[in-house]
């Protein structure tokens, strides 16, 4: 779908507003993984190898949803075997990011609620099977709705074009709320946690400390967590109402669907890197550094 369809032009205009956003956090985020691949230092820490694995994850997210919205602009069908692997991927990750959110505070919460083990329990080798077990359980969630189809579906529906899109996926009207569920019941319990181990962190913190600064950024640590989990849960609910949408006026399921892109999509993704990236002092000087070569070769045509 483009403007010489009959659409206004306000669509072309955030078509090309989100793409901006995307380059900018694509750019931010490759720069991110080049200073921790840069760095022997960080590949020896298990707080930097997750933080790498979750901008790889919501660098992936980001350019498959991204995809999709294009598609979608521009009406491009695809047969529904090259659509059924590009959504069961997506919603792989999709689980991906908050369980990696999760391990993350638990390794905070290790490394600052017992400190004499952290060492101990925090090695390398743990950390890349917890890498291991995030992915095998966004399997695990991906694969109900594939074995559904594979089982059920004849030859001739993976012939067929449909917009990629996860709706294609949801044969019967109990998968949508089965989904919902299993979705609702996860981020539940990975938001209670978080919350429960960064309350965990605060009092460990104020028990060390005398200074105020230290309670005060640990709170505004779990409030950036709860909207990020927050906006990570919405997300799943967006689909539901593009689609009720899509059926009446089709300018505005475009701009539902860009604005459900920016905030529930591309915005927890560049908290991610607001928490983890930009407030931590050691990754920090080193991005900046790179980040201010990159635009300067950018800028000088090197």
């Amino acid at each position: 779908l483009s403007s010489c369809n009959g659409l206004s032009p306000g669509i072309s205009f955030i078509l090309l507003f989100t793409q901006v956003l995307v380059c900018i956090f694509l750019y931010v985020n490759f720069i991110m993984l080049f200073s921790f691949f840069s760095k022997d230092s960080f590949h020896q820490d298990s707080r930097y190898i997750l933080f790498a694995h979750m901008l790889l994850v919501d660098t992936m997210m980001l350019l498959m949803v991204d995809l999709g919205v294009l598609m979608s602009y521009f009406h491009l069908l695809l047969p529904a075997a090259l659509c059924i692997p590009i959504c069961t991927l997506m919603a792989i990750l999709s689980v991906c990011t908050p369980l990696t959110l999760t391990t993350m505070c638990l390794e905070r919460y290790i490394a600052i609620c017992i400190p004499l083990r952290h060492a101990e329990i925090s090695t390398i080798q743990r950390t890349m099977l917890g890498i291991l077990l995030i992915w095998i359980t966004g399997f695990i969630f991906a694969s109900i709705d594939l074995f559904i189809i594979l089982v059920t579906q004849p030859h001739s529906f993976y012939l067929v074009n449909y917009i990629c899109s996860y709706e294609m996926m949801l044969l019967y009207t109990w998968q949508s709320s089965l989904r919902s569920s299993l979705r609702l019941l996860l981020f539940l319990a990975i938001l209670i946690f978080i919350l429960f181990t960064y309350v965990k962190i605060m009092h460990a913190a104020r028990a060390v400390s005398s200074e105020k600064t230290s309670a005060s950024k640990a709170r505004n640590t779990v409030i950036l967590h709860a909207v990020q989990l927050l906006l990570a849960l919405t997300v799943f609910i967006c689909p539901f109402v593009e689609t009720i949408i899509m059926w009446g006026d089709l300018e505005t399921f475009l701009n539902i669907r860009y604005f459900n892109f920016i905030m529930f999509t591309l915005f927890p993704r560049c908290l991610s890197s607001l928490i983890y990236g930009l407030r931590d002092d050691k990754f920090n000087k080193l991005f900046q550094n790179y980040l201010i070569c990159g635009l300067n070769k950018i800028i000088m045509g090197k």
